[in-house]
């Protein structure tokens, strides 16, 4: 009887499954409110996605860069000498841009120094700034550093263009590097300071910093608001990038320069009419470079012309509500943990895993298009870490079931009957009807055997029998049901198929019938009464796990089952070993037999026919 112990392993298993679903859960939260470790993962990720959609598209064609390159540096060496050049070579061409009456000059170049040793230029330059009132210069808000030399922020509002808010405290005081060398007359400016993020890269331009209720406006929104244009009042945005590097229109500050200087220019009149133009370095040598999304060496007048770009179409990024990644996180475990308590296969949960997480990825990269960011890396990772544990622990637990299996059924069939059964996924826990032929071993004599030995002789003899008889069973193929007693009782046909189950039956009947002879001689002359008689019947049985859910065993039931051990029960005085018709016609003609007549069988209004197998050209005892 093959037992299996079951201390309830569904409801373990599901409490397993409860308690690592909510360690996921408990993980999740903690890592999406405040741990944030997948975040430098969560941003390359979404960097990458800005990227792929960037490169398809073309900042706006009225922004244009004036670009100090390494060329204007070289070229106006002669003309203007090193860097710094004197302000007067800026004068210059803020005229000529002036003439071509463009919405907007914006310095990407700071102006915080007077120039002590060429005044005169510093005057030719703001001489060049009269009567323009579309000059944008930038300051540098020193974060955290104020002192009591510094300014009120209220004394320098209008100067400045600083914003009052309700909260605005009068004695604030306010810490900037202003251009110092341009006459406050033509102050026009705003701060260009570019945050990075906490992982070194920035991704977003400030819009307004809060000094004491003062709000001082960035470059970008300063020069958008006094465009007209829609600037969202908030401390930052998330740029929107187009294009690679260099996607702007650039134009050399040298070839520009050269050009207004000359008798009659080479370069169309109105190519800057209308345009905003950004004046700022991409030169090697002045390292204007900044990290941000779209590579590592990033001008910094591109960012500024990113910012204005931003503003001017309302294209910044919108990031996904605080309650977007918890959500999808928690869904997606929850999910997980409902399918392995269901009992999913984990392959199956592992490819809808799959699916779901290219659909997750594929839909935050389309949004980028539509301007948001959505932050499913981290719910995604928690998700297959989660599926890794889920899976891992259900290996595990049916590795321990199969080790179960086999020790317990290497006791009661062949081991590698037993392989080939733990193989093909184990036993089903439901019963199935299956045509088997039963085999009842009962032994002759027993009384008398026993009153001659004490209880632990006859215990060590029956151990040693039933041993060899077991192994006979084994041997053909058998599994051994139980042990009744004296009785031995073992079937063919289940729990693996076998289409001579009926032969099989009959050839280990044959065996055990050797086996005994030469138990017997060792037992010697004495118990020359020992004996077994074995009946054998081939037909439909109900095989399965029977019993509680705290004790089950593999056995066979039914009318088949009964009818073996009555066949058994003739045995005595007729022969050692009967079979009925259906076996003897199931092993076709494998063997030879002999014929018994027909017996009253109780419990059956027929009779049954009984036969007594013989191997081809042997006799049968």
């Amino acid at each position: 009887m093959v037992h299996i112990m079951d201390n309830s392993p569904i409801s373990t298993a599901r409490q397993t499954s409860l308690r690592i679903g909510a360690i996921f859960l408990a993980l999740a939260i903690f890592e999406l409110t405040w741990l944030h470790a997948f975040s430098p993962l969560e941003n390359r990720l979404s960097d990458w996605f800005v990227q792929q959609q960037a490169q398809g598209l073309k900042p706006d064609a009225d922004i244009v860069i004036v670009d100090i390159d390494d060329a204007s540096l070289a070229r106006m060496q002669d003309t203007a000498g090193s860097w710094p050049w004197p302000r007067s070579v800026h004068g210059e061409l803020v005229r000529g841009i002036a003439a071509q009456q463009p919405k907007a000059i914006v310095f990407d170049i700071l102006f915080s120094e007077r120039d002590t040793f060429r005044p005169e230029s510093d005057l030719e330059f703001n001489r060049s700034l009269r009567g323009l009132n579309n000059v944008y210069f930038p300051l540098v808000h020193q974060d955290g550093v104020t002192d009591e030399k510094d300014a009120l922020a209220a004394q320098v509002a209008t100067l400045l263009g600083l914003q009052r808010t309700e909260h605005a405290d009068d004695k604030a005081r306010i810490a900037v590097l202003p251009p110092l060398a341009v006459d406050p007359a033509h102050w026009r400016t705003g701060s260009i300071n570019f945050k990075e993020d906490a992982d070194g890269v920035g991704r977003r331009y400030q819009l307004f910093t809060d000094v004491g209720g003062w709000l001082i406006p960035s470059l970008p929104a300063r020069v958008a608001q006094d465009l007209g244009f829609a600037v969202p009042q908030q401390a930052d945005m998330v740029l929107t990038w187009r294009g690679k590097v260099g996607a702007f229109k650039h134009i050399s500050y040298a070839d520009l320069y050269e050009d207004f200087n000359r008798e009659r220019t080479q370069r169309a009149t109105g190519e800057l009419k209308d345009k905003i133009v950004i004046i700022g370095t991409a030169a090697s040598a002045l390292h204007d470079v900044r990290v941000t999304p779209m590579d590592s060496l990033y001008p910094g007048m591109e960012i500024l012309a990113t910012a204005i770009d931003n503003l001017k179409n309302g294209r910044s990024m919108h990031k996904a509500e605080e309650g977007f990644a918890p959500g999808i996180a928690l869904l997606l475990l929850a999910l997980l943990s409902l399918a392995f308590l269901r009992g999913v296969h984990a392959l199956k949960i592992g490819l809808g895993l799959a699916v779901v997480t290219l659909v997750a990825f594929t839909g935050a990269y389309l949004a980028v298009a539509q301007l948001r960011l959505l932050p499913v890396l981290t719910p995604v990772l928690l998700a297959w870490a989660a599926y890794f544990t889920f899976a891992l622990r259900e290996y595990l637990r049916e590795r321990r079931e199969r080790e179960q299996t086999m020790r317990e059924f290497t006791r009661f069939v062949n081991p590698h009957v037993a392989k080939e059964m733990v193989a093909h996924g184990g036993l089903s826990r439901a019963g199935e009807s299956r045509q088997i032929t039963i085999l009842f071993s009962d032994i002759r004599g027993f009384t008398t055997l026993s009153e001659k030995r004490t209880p632990q002789q006859v215990v060590e003899l029956l151990n040693r029998y039933f041993t060899l008889q077991v192994e006979v069973v084994f041997r053909h193929g058998g599994s051994l049901d139980k042990f009744i007693g004296d009785c031995i009782m073992a079937f063919w046909g289940a729990p693996l198929d076998d289409l001579e189950h009926a032969r099989h039956a009959v050839e280990a009947a044959l065996e055990m019938a050797e086996v005994l002879q030469r138990f017997k001689r060792d037992l010697g002359e004495a118990d020359a009464d020992f004996d077994v008689g074995i009946g054998i019947h081939s037909g439909p049985a109900v095989v399965g796990l029977i019993g509680s859910e705290q004790r089950r065993e593999y056995t066979a039931i039914g009318d088949t089952v009964n009818l073996g051990s009555r066949i058994e029960g003739l045995t005595k005085g007729v022969s050692r070993i009967l079979v009925s018709r259906e076996t003897m016609e199931a092993c076709g003609d494998a063997f030879e037999f002999k014929s018994f007549g027909s017996f009253k069988v109780k419990g059956r209004e027929q009779e049954v026919e009984l036969f007594a197998p013989v191997e081809k050209g042997g006799t049968q005892e």
